[in-house]
């Protein structure tokens, strides 16, 4: 089975979309990088060097310090997709982020899209 063609893209590559999807709804690109610091346990200079990098999806989310474990928490639609039910585990982190970038851009309070309770 060959991996999706999105594995491959380089997350610098990506990245530009989050910040601009944020910042048309009013939102930073500060909060951008707290979403994915949260996710990933990157600190912000290891994230900005994994940008530098220009490494793949695959990597960016492999070589992550330590992936949260709250992301369970993390349930919805994103591209006609449960993203509780996806089984590939790269897939998975990649739609994680994607609906934790949409909560942003809807308006939703960085605390609730953090799952702090």
């Amino acid at each position: 089975m060959t991996k999706p063609k999105i594995y491959s893209m380089s997350f610098a590559s990506v990245y530009p979309h989050y910040i601009a999807k944020a910042e048309k709804k009013g939102r930073t690109k500060a909060e951008v990088d707290e979403i994915i610091c949260w996710l990933t346990a990157y600190t912000q200079v290891e994230l900005e060097a994994q940008l530098e990098k220009q490494i793949d999806f695959e990597s960016f989310f492999a070589e992550a310090p330590q992936l949260n474990p709250s992301r369970s928490l993390i349930k919805g639609v994103i591209c006609g997709v449960r993203v509780e039910e996806i089984e590939e585990p790269t897939m998975q982190e990649i739609r994680y982020l994607d609906k934790l970038i949409d909560e942003l851009a809807k308006g939703k309070k960085i605390e609730k899209i953090l799952r702090k309770q």
